[in-house]
């Protein structure tokens, strides 16, 4: 999934000449603290409603408000929506503008947008178990991981990596399973020594797995 793909059609740009308050008003409107500002296809930077509450005058057209150290958060067309998420975090904008390979301005992505876009990536809707593994780097090894879960007739939909800290050697991995009993995949991965840190599972799903369980030996009894 790549930044093109992930463009809004709502997000307007403005240019200079445009009053503080017009800008707030748009920010209102689209619950965005910051606009790209663009004249033509020209992408000059990003105006933050701070930048217009702290030149205390509301009248002020942003070309007066604008200075040299205006941000410039973009990504280009073709980038994939993991850098998208890196600069939305690191430059702490609530748009990330997006710019094609000659820097003419392509239109913007929302933070909200990219959210519902992250959760779809990582199958947030499909149902299943999570498990969360603590692992030393060296010990990590995603073909055993998936050998394990594989091996226990399930299948990965999703699977990240998290250090606890940057000088840390120790890793959570956090995988999302389609399955909802994770009682055979504890198991074996307990077996080969592996810390299980967290389990997560629906337990309106369990309830109802549970269910059918006690509905076939109910009627296995009854033969």
């Amino acid at each position: 999934m790549i930044a093109e793909n992930l463009i809004s059609e709502s997000i307007p740009t403005i240019s200079p000449d445009e009053t503080g308050s017009k800008v707030l008003t748009l920010m209102e409107i689209f619950r965005v603290s910051h606009l790209p500002v663009v004249v033509e296809k020209a992408y000059l930077g990003v105006i933050s409603d701070k930048d217009i509450y702290d030149a205390e005058n509301f009248d002020e057209k942003i070309e007066n408000i604008m200075n040299t150290s205006l941000l410039q958060p973009h990504v280009h067309s073709n980038q994939h929506i993991f850098e998208v998420a890196e600069v939305a975090l690191g430059c702490g904008v609530s748009i990330v503008p997006v710019l094609d390979s000659e820097h003419s301005y392509c239109g913007s992505i929302t933070r909200t947008d990219l959210a519902l876009k992250l959760a779809e990536l990582f199958s947030s809707h499909e149902p299943g178990g999570i498990l969360v593994l603590e692992l030393t780097e060296i010990n990590y090894s995603l073909s055993q991981i998936a050998q394990i879960i594989e091996g226990n007739d399930a299948r990965i939909l999703s699977l990240y990596i998290h250090k606890p800290s940057p000088s840390s050697k120790e890793l959570d991995v956090t995988i999302k399973v389609n399955v909802v009993d994770l009682s055979g995949i504890i198991q074996t991965f307990t077996r080969y020594d592996y810390l299980i840190k967290a389990t997560y599972m629906d337990q309106s799903q369990i309830d109802s797995l549970f269910d059918d369980r006690y509905d076939q030996f109910m009627k296995y009894i009854n033969i």
